[in-house]
């Protein structure tokens, strides 16, 4: 008689793969560019394991966003509510989730883990309509600000919330950004994206009372779709890591900039970050592996 294997979990199988948990609330994004789909990527691709709570989904390509359906506020309490009960969160991040209700599920969501860590990430939202984008960024300065650990957005998008009546020559800063979130009681935020001259822009690190890091890249010559998602997921995975918070940064930067040199077009728009770059198989440049097929080159590359 065959005797049947022990299944049973021990130590040793309970210690592997990743451990780092993070629970991501987002749309879905069928073109793959950002949405839940990036968060899973970029936080596998770092190392962590991804928890995803989807909150509605767009209708876009990779050019534009179209629409976006949201869903109902109390699915996602009980997406999110199921797993809190059964696995250990070590940080939260929060994409876009369609409306003021599902914001308000998440801000109690996050009340009752205050302890958990929160990343959120701004996107562009000029697709959407007007009087919906402005009753969003109110909800999200009464609801989600003041439980957010560390804000994440580009430089304009940031500018255009935080600072609408800006009204000096001169652009804001990171830190007076930071100094705007700090008034819905952000510590850290993350400013992308800021021009310098050369075709390099900043990414900097602030409080509302110090600049923390800063690190600059050359602006790559395409249009990409999902690099803020992309780097807010690979931030959030980091930090759930344990890695400390400029040294995140600094990373998560380095990724998201490899992820852009090895992006790729699938559709006719916009290119998409290859958040999967690591993954391919190498190739020696000098003896090039036979193909029954071409291969047409990525004119993308950095």
């Amino acid at each position: 008689m065959t005797a049947i294997p022990d299944t049973s979990l021990d130590s040793e199988n309970n210690d592997e793969g990743p451990s780092a948990c993070v629970m991501v609330f987002n749309a879905n994004d069928p073109c793959g560019s950002g949405g839940i789909t990036a968060d899973i990527q970029a936080i596998a691709s770092v190392g962590a394991h991804a928890l995803p709570v989807i909150t509605g989904t767009y209708t876009r390509d990779t050019s534009e966003v179209y629409d976006h359906y949201c869903m109902d506020d109390e699915a996602v309490t009980e997406q999110a509510r199921a797993i809190l009960e059964d696995v250990p969160v070590l940080v939260f991040k929060v994409g876009f989730v369609g409306s003021p209700e599902n914001l308000s599920a998440v801000a109690a969501l996050a009340s009752d883990y205050a302890d958990i860590p929160l990343v959120a990430y701004m996107p562009d939202l000029s697709w959407w309509q007007e009087d919906k984008i402005d009753l969003y960024l109110d909800a999200h300065n009464e609801l989600l600000l003041p439980l957010t650990t560390l804000l994440v957005g580009n430089h304009s998008t940031l500018s255009r919330w935080l600072l609408p009546d800006w009204n000096a020559e001169r652009d804001p800063t990171a830190r007076d950004l930071a100094r705007a979130a700090g008034e819905f009681g952000v510590p850290y935020t993350l400013v992308t994206g800021i021009p310098l001259p050369d075709q390099f822009i900043d990414n900097v690190l602030c409080t509302p009372t110090a600049v923390l890091c800063s690190n600059k890249f050359e602006r790559f010559d395409a249009v990409f779709a999902g690099a803020g998602d992309t780097l807010s997921a690979a931030l959030a995975a980091l930090i759930a890591t344990e890695t400390e918070l400029s040294e995140s940064v600094t990373e998560a930067l380095s990724y998201l900039d490899r992820c852009l040199e090895s992006g790729f077009r699938p559709g006719m728009g916009n290119v998409l970050p290859d958040r999967l770059f690591w993954a391919h198989p190498e190739t020696d440049a000098e003896e090039p592996q036979e193909s029954s097929f071409e291969i047409s080159p990525n004119d993308t590359r950095h």
